[in-house]
């Protein structure tokens, strides 16, 4: 694996999973929720949210985790309404990022290598968000999934997290290891549309340069 190449991923990963993170804690505080802030991590330092193991998946294997900001749903007065503001804040945060990104890409006169940092940053906050909002536990979208449901059916989707969970990661261990791409077919095609849609012709010769094509 080419080592520039690596080295040009980490600031576009380390910015996409710590204003992903910072935006949980941020919007959980919010609703009346001090857990974040009580823990240290409402914060936009990169390293109070880095999970060593999963920030090294994420840059060899394409798939990883930060460390989960702790959100406290008995702080909120509607608690599973709580859980799916708090939730979708983290995917929300990451697309205004991308949106700052591409505006900034597409005021460059020219590529380089800055023109290139913002387009793996567009495209890395773009892919964390569509991630982030399947509908699978423990991912952001089962919490807003439950929250837009009545109670008693999003009661029922929770007896099936523990299972759903395994699924998940059976699915990203079978992309890893065998590169069945199941994820990528999921989401590369909205993932690409809209990096066009916000970085432009742009942002693709960016992101073709970055990636080495």
């Amino acid at each position: 694996m080419n080592p520039v190449g690596i080295l040009m991923k980490l600031p576009a990963i380390l910015l996409a999973i710590t204003v992903h993170e910072y935006a949980h804690g941020r919007a959980a505080l919010s609703l009346g929720d001090p857990t974040a802030r009580i823990n240290g991590r409402l914060t936009l330092n990169p390293l109070s949210h880095l999970d060593v193991m999963g920030f090294i998946c994420l840059v060899l294997a394409g798939f990883g985790w930060a460390k989960p900001v702790p959100v406290n749903p008995y702080y909120f007065r509607n608690p599973r309404q709580g859980m799916m503001v708090s939730s979708v804040a983290g995917p929300l945060a990451n697309l205004a990022t991308a949106v700052v990104c591409g505006l900034l890409l597409r005021g460059l006169d020219g590529g380089g290598l800055v023109a290139e940092l913002l387009a793996l940053g567009l495209f890395y906050n773009v892919a964390l968000a569509l991630f982030n909002l399947l509908p699978v536990h423990p991912l952001d979208g089962s919490h807003v999934l439950k929250g837009l449901l009545p109670s008693q059916m999003a009661l029922l989707l929770s007896r099936y997290d523990r299972g759903l969970m395994y699924g998940l990661f059976g699915v990203i261990l079978l992309d890893s290891l065998f590169h069945t791409r199941i994820i990528s077919y999921l989401l590369m095609g909205p993932t690409v549309e809209i990096f066009r849609l916000i970085g432009g012709r742009e942002g693709v010769y960016a992101l073709v340069r970055a990636l080495g094509g």
